[in-house]
């Protein structure tokens, strides 16, 4: 005889959450989360330091040598658009003027010739930190690249809280 749990808990938020977490720290204690929260230069090639001298917009910067480079996994709004300006100063505030880490997923470039990148600045996933605030959105080129599933997690407990672009205007 199998138990089941009743459809209206499976729905509400304290299951969402609670199932949120769970995921996050099974991957975290997979070991996903190494490369997640602190970066591992021992993989050769794979890390790279640049110095980002301008922020493009939310999830694109441009570094010292002229190069620029496209958040991975990520996307925030276009400038003009709603929270965008809030999205570019998040990222203005986490990266400008300062030495990024730049760690490559399956793709290279894109059709820009970006580069595609997830970067961490001061021991923080700066991809990562702009889903979970509620600055970007999860955007997954392919889903069995390295952080996908994390940042869909990310971005959907950010929704629950109601951050960023999720929040909800009080009546």
């Amino acid at each position: 005889m199998k138990s089941r749990l009743p459809v209206r808990y499976l729905k509400s938020k304290s299951f969402i959450f609670a199932a949120l977490l769970l995921g996050i720290g099974i991957c975290l204690g997979l070991g996903l989360g190494h490369g997640l929260w602190h970066s591992d230069n021992s993989n050769s090639g794979l890390y790279e330091e640049a110095l980002v001298t301008s922020v493009i917009d939310g999830d694109t910067v441009e570094l010292a040598d002229g190069r620029h480079v496209r958040y991975l996994g990520i996307n925030t709004p276009e400038v003009g658009d709603y929270y965008a300006e809030e999205a570019t100063a998040r990222n203005r505030d986490l990266v400008e003027g300062k030495t990024i880490e730049l760690q490559r997923g399956s793709r290279n470039q894109d059709e820009y010739g970006r580069l595609l990148r997830y970067v961490y600045v001061d021991g923080i996933f700066v991809n990562a930190e702009l889903v979970v605030e509620g600055y970007a959105t999860a955007y997954i080129f392919d889903p069995d690249d390295r952080y996908s599933q994390v940042l869909v997690q990310l971005e959907q407990y950010a929704r629950m809280k109601e951050l960023g672009l999720w929040a909800t205007e009080s009546e």
